[in-house]
């Protein structure tokens, strides 16, 4: 009765605090002082007056919504039950199972602000946009000439009379962390002789100049190194011989990697470099990844570098780039209203990063001036015309013809500085070749600089060297826009080196160890968290001395592992077998360490009393959730052995949300309840293990249980050996035999129905979502979200591409199919089984190379809104096959597709017809969507594959590539290494609002005064604003994303006797994050001695940009806004915020001083990174 009465006391007072609001508005809105200001031109004025009302409005409107939200939290507080358990489930008489209600009411409050994000509209359109880029070029291939894929370039002998060619030659060497050979041959063999050899040729000449990128060899060699030689390189880089650049543990691949992944290795590199070198990189280099991410330049950008290189760009963008002069652009992000993200990108015009194809135009040429291939040598040129040592004798006529070439390259870009790279892969690793390169460029260089009617004035330099004079040659400060260069919003995917050969394989090449990486991310992520959260509570109790801090050692070598896999040839799926291998070993090393750093800092985290806590190595208190046997095989999951005393879990909830979880244990015994921390029973369901199609495990069970997570908290759970009449709802199993003979082992104390024929169409259903099966194939059919009368067509099927029967075929890199794909036809028909329960059922059918699981969670709340999909690939009978899902539907999506890059930003895609089919391919490592006016469905990943739209309405993914034949790309082999592989996906059906719903009168008054103001710009396309393509997830397709990649981790408590120590479950945080924010990560910084940690971590935060058009009715989960604004002050619960920092993203510059405030603010899309001190 008392809570009723708070709860209308509290929703009077809503009521109330509106209708003030309301009239205050038009008090304020009446006594406008600028209605009396108004002459003047008539529409000029009146669009003023009007502005200024919306604004006005605006703000009224977000103060009112401020107060009403406060006050929700209020009445939310007092309804929720104190622990807000969810209730048990209920089986009625007509055999569907049935969740009560949750008792905690759910919400959505976005602020109207918050909305605008989306939709654009500020800021000026680029001069360069990718995607209209692509519908304008022709794609001919016409044969250019000396330059192939290029044209003939011509200039006047008088052009540089007034102004002289600045050329910067730069030496550099290529050092792929593992390709052809493993990262430590390669060091052994090539990489230590070349470092070892620059810091004694270096010193010989102080006009000798190199570039280095790659910190995983760098860092290996500087541990194996004297402090002499040590000192020696500090001084080449003191004295600008010796640059590094972009400074990332590798050269990561752009495509295939998440941005988790991406920034943790420029971290690892920036603070190896701050540390040991006292350096910070200016200028980023990237010549051999396979395509360009505009994620990477963001990072840069926030890095603080202020110009970057790329190389490998389709080479009919390249063409048209050189003969428009944009080669040279500012890369600007597309949500960008300003100039903040803008960034200087130089782009290589030819078709390599090597020396005959970096001088000039003709490789001919070139290649007489890579002087390590000099007669005599390993390695000569093809064209049939080798180099000659420069002497007196020869050095006009020699000097006379490279320059030639320096003249007409610097004709495809606009100033007068040329840029001139010298190198290729593993190149320097003699001194012979640092002598003949050295000091035969130095002869044509003293012959050039010696002759002023040339005008040309020639030297060795650096990348940063180069921009450094191209910035001072146009007269601004490095980092900002030289005048005339254009604006360029976009990525540069998907890329071909020649003919139609596009490397678009690699999006899914061996994906077994795609999904790895990401498996060892979230681990990872979550280990680096709850180290932090456990190393700061032990310091504050003074329990420092007894928590193992050797675990930071295996944290930094996790970090390192992971680094190296986001190299351009690891994730990508393009290193020799045995090299693949050694990354797996790598892999699966580091994720048991992470498992172990997890597991000792939640034993410290759940002990009641702090004191008793003592970490004995061989005896860990907690056991690991699940175990590999090997490098290349899937996870087994523990099974929990119960007995006559309860055994304990604790549940790890990476995320940063409290979540609402179905938590799966495995259990030796069918008769099991499953209680709270303080003995409540809690919702679960029992069902069966399978071996097979039809062959059950003997005596193991899954236990499923609905429990609330805390954010990055853990959960403490309690499993009973159970009497009969407490015994956990069970699941019923009806399995269909199509037909075949098979034998049936049938799970005991479990029901199962089998049916010697195929199904009749069926379907599942939750209170949120139908979803409808065809009987004979067990695949999705339709899905018809609750509330409307009539569903989509979601149907599913697989197919299989074949390759091409010419000389040019398949590999690890390209995709050259024989055409559309075919219908998968395996030998025998599916195998279907059908599992419904309280908590979840599903769909399971068991083809001959796939098998795949549809899940419908029947629970409240992101896990119920979408369908879990996951399907089970082995193709290693296959022979030159690539095996394909494809969805089709009855959305109206025409030839527009979206995918994301890198997880941190969605690109809309075109279909192009005049591209053949395998052009079409984009990189997805987290998310795709289709959307018409009315629906968007969203298929979300949790390792990264290939995609494409190639019809009106459907969505299709390259699952596995099984190819018994090399490229010509360098790898020497095809893909036949196959696995076993499990990939994971969720697909999400949305309905779109026309109008913005969430903001509905305020976006309707921006929308009609956008009218009035700029009558020329487009409103009519849902996926263009001010001709700017751009789009965004909605909030429920990130939260439903990072639910996926970051699973909650269930671990038993090792100790089966019952003299447990008391546990309690673990909430580190005292508020409620907003709901686009994202804790990236919380990083532990290394102390002096880099084997351990200091007491300040990185605070990485993303605040995650989204789309309000998609409607969020009774999503059943909580969810609030607050325009960028976070107090980081009261955030942990227990800690004090020491001190609060804001730097650069890898934390090599601080930005601005540190102020008493722990009060922050992010725009949408922004990642920011904060140093801090808990405690």
């Amino acid at each position: 009765m008392k809570l009723k009465k708070q709860v209308t006391v509290c929703g009077a007072a809503i009521f109330c605090v509106a209708v003030f609001s309301l009239y205050l508005m038009l008090d304020r809105v009446q006594h406008d002082p600028t209605r009396h200001q108004s002459g003047g031109n008539f529409p000029r004025s009146q669009i003023s007056v009007l502005q200024n009302r919306i604004e006005q409005l605006e703000q009224l409107l977000e103060e009112n919504h401020e107060i009403i939200s406060h006050i929700k939290d209020s009445v939310l507080e007092l309804t929720a039950h104190a622990e807000g358990q969810p209730a048990l489930p209920q089986h009625p008489l007509n055999g569907s199972w049935v969740l009560p209600p949750e008792n905690r009411p759910s919400f959505l409050s976005v602020s109207p602000q918050d909305c605008q994000f989306a939709l654009g509209g500020k800021g000026q359109s680029p001069d360069l946009q990718m995607l209209a880029v692509y519908s304008l070029l022709p794609f001919d291939n016409q044969d250019g000439g000396v330059w192939k894929q290029g044209f003939d370039i011509t200039y006047e002998p008088n052009e540089w009379d007034t102004e002289p060619l600045q050329v910067f030659v730069v030496p550099h060497s290529h050092n792929d962390p593992g390709w052809i050979k493993t990262f430590d041959k390669y060091y052994y063999d090539q990489t230590q002789h070349i470092l070892n050899s620059m810091v004694l040729k270096m010193q010989e000449d102080p006009r000798r100049r190199f570039i280095w990128s790659e910190i995983s060899f760098f860092s290996k060699w500087w541990d194996n190194i004297s402090a002499q030689k040590r000192a020696a390189v500090r001084r080449l880089v003191g004295n600008g011989q010796l640059e590094m650049v972009t400074g990332g543990w590798v050269m990561p691949d752009e495509a295939n990697s998440h941005y988790f992944a991406m920034i943790d290795q420029l971290i690892e590199g920036h603070q190896w470099l701050e540390k040991n070198i006292g350096v910070t990189p200016r200028s980023g280099w990237a010549v051999d990844p396979f395509g360009y991410s505009s994620t990477m330049p963001y990072l840069l950008k926030r890095s603080n570098l202020t110009a970057m290189l790329i190389q490998r760009v389709h080479y009919a963008i390249k063409k048209h780039f050189a003969a428009t002069q944009n080669l040279e652009f500012m890369w600007r992000q597309t949500w960008d209203p300003d100039t903040s993200t803008d960034i200087l990108c130089h782009m290589m015009p030819f078709y390599s990063y090597d020396v005959p194809h970096t001088c000039g135009p003709d490789p001919k040429i070139c290649c007489q001036f890579d002087f390590k291939r000099l007669p005599g040598g390993r390695i000569n040129c093809p064209w049939k015309v080798p180099p000659r040592a420069i002497t007196d004798a020869n050095v006009a006529e020699r000097a006379q013809l490279l320059l030639d070439q320096y003249r007409k390259k610097s004709k495809l870009y606009r100033s007068k500085v040329l840029l001139v790279p010298l190198g290729d892969d593993f190149r320097y690793d003699k001194p012979q070749e640092w002598d003949a390169q050295f000091l035969n460029y130095q002869r044509i260089f003293d012959f050039l600089n010696s002759r002023p009617d040339l005008h040309v004035q020639a030297q060795f330099g650096t990348l940063s060297d180069y921009f450094d004079a191209l910035y001072k040659k146009v007269g601004i400060v490095p980092g900002m826009r030289p005048p005339g260069f254009p604006v360029l919003t976009g990525d540069f995917f998907s890329y071909a080196d020649r003919e139609d050969h596009y490397w678009t394989g690699y999006f899914t090449s061996r994906p077994f160890y795609k999904s790895l990486d990401r498996v060892l991310e979230a681990h990872l992520r979550g280990a680096e968290i709850l180290y932090s959260l456990a190393l700061a509570h032990a310091r504050r109790a003074g329990a420092d001395g007894r928590y193992p801090l050797s675990d930071y050692a295996l944290l930094t070598n996790a970090r390192r592992n992971l680094g190296l896999f986001q190299h351009h040839d690891a994730i990508a799926g393009t290193a020799k077998e045995a090299v693949a291998v050694d990354y797996g070993v790598r892999l699966l090393q580091s994720l048991t360490n992470l498992k172990r750093i997890i597991i000792n800092a939640a034993h410290y985290l759940v002990l009641g009393d702090k004191d008793t806590y003592r970490h004995d190595p061989a005896a860990p208190f907690l056991g690991m959730d699940e175990t590999r046997s090997s490098q290349d095989s899937l996870p087994e999951r523990t099974v929990v052995k119960l007995g006559t005393s309860p055994r304990f879990l604790v549940v790890f909830n990476p995320l940063e949300q409290e979540r609402l979880s179905v938590v799966p244990v495995l259990v030796d015994s069918p008769h099991v309840r499953v209680l709270s921390e303080e003995g409540q029973p809690l919702p679960s369901q029992l069902s069966a293990v399978w071996n097979s199609a039809t062959d059950a495990v003997p005596n193991v069970y899954q236990v499923s249980v609905l429990t609330r997570l805390p954010a990055l908290g853990l959960r403490v759970l309690q499993l009973h050996k159970a009497l009969d009449g407490h015994a956990t709802p069970r699941s019923s199993t009806r399995l269909y035999l199509h037909g075949r003979d098979v034998p049936v082992r049938k799970p005991e104390a479990l029901p199962l129905h089998v049916f010697p024929a195929a199904a009749d169409d069926f379907c599942l259903e939750n209170q949120h979502l139908q979803a409808c099966f065809l009987g004979r194939t067990g695949l999705l059919q339709s899905l018809r979200p609750a509330g409307e009368e009539q569903g989509h067509r979601v149907s599913s099927e697989f197919l299989v591409y074949g390759t091409r029967t010419s000389k040019d075929k398949s590999g690890a890199y390209l995709f050259l199919p024989d055409g559309e794909a075919k219908p998968y036809a395996p030998k025998d028909p599916p195998v279907v089984r059908v599992m419904e329960g309280p908590l979840f059922s599903e769909v399971a059918s068991y083809y001959q190379h796939v098998q795949t699981v549809v899940r419908l969670y029947n629970v409240p709340g992101v896990e119920g809104l979408s369908l879990d999909v996951s399907c089970l690939v082995d193709i290693r009978d296959h022979i030159n096959k690539e095996l394909a899902l494809r969805f089709s539907t009855d959305i109206e999506s025409d030839d527009t597709f979206f995918t994301d890059l890198n997880g941190f930003q969605i690109q809309p895609r075109r279909y192009q017809r005049k591209l053949p089919l395998q052009a079409n391919f984009y990189p997805m490592p987290a998310m795709a969507y289709i959307q018409d006016m009315q629906s968007r469905l969203t298929l979300l990943t949790a390792q990264a594959l290939g995609v494409s739209s190639l019809h009106s309405g459907q969505l299709e993914v390259i699952l596995d590539r099984r190819l018994m034949q090399d490229d010509n790309r360098g790898l020497g082999q095809g893909l036949k290494d196959n696995k076993r592989t499990c990939n994971r996906f969720r697909l999400l059906l949305e309905r779109r609002s026309t109008a913005n719903k969430s903001s509905g009168f305020f976006s309707k008054l921006v929308s009609m005064f956008k009218a009035l103001s700029f009558p020329g710009t487009r409103t009519g396309s849902p996926e263009v604003q001010d001709e700017r393509p751009i789009s965004f997830p909605s909030l429920l397709s990130h939260i439903t994303s990072v639910h996926q990649n970051a699973e909650a981790l269930v671990m038993p408590v090792a100790l089966e006797k019952p003299a447990l120590p008391a546990l309690r479950s673990f909430v580190p945080l005292a508020t409620t994050l907003p709901c686009d924010f994202h804790i990236l990560n919380l990083r532990t910084l290394q102390a002096e001695d880099d084997s351990l940690p200091s007491a300040e971590a990185a605070l990485i935060l993303h605040r995650k940009g989204f789309d309000c058009s998609l409607e969020a009715k009774n999503l059943g989960f909580n969810c609030t806004t607050s325009q960028g604004k976070l107090a980081l002050g009261g955030l942990f619960q227990g800690l004090e915020l020491g001190s609060l920092q804001p730097t650069s993203l890898t934390l090599m510059y601080p930005l601005g001083t540190a102020s008493n405030s722990t009060n922050i603010h992010l725009d949408p899309m922004e990642i920011a990174t904060f140093r801090i001190r808990l405690g």
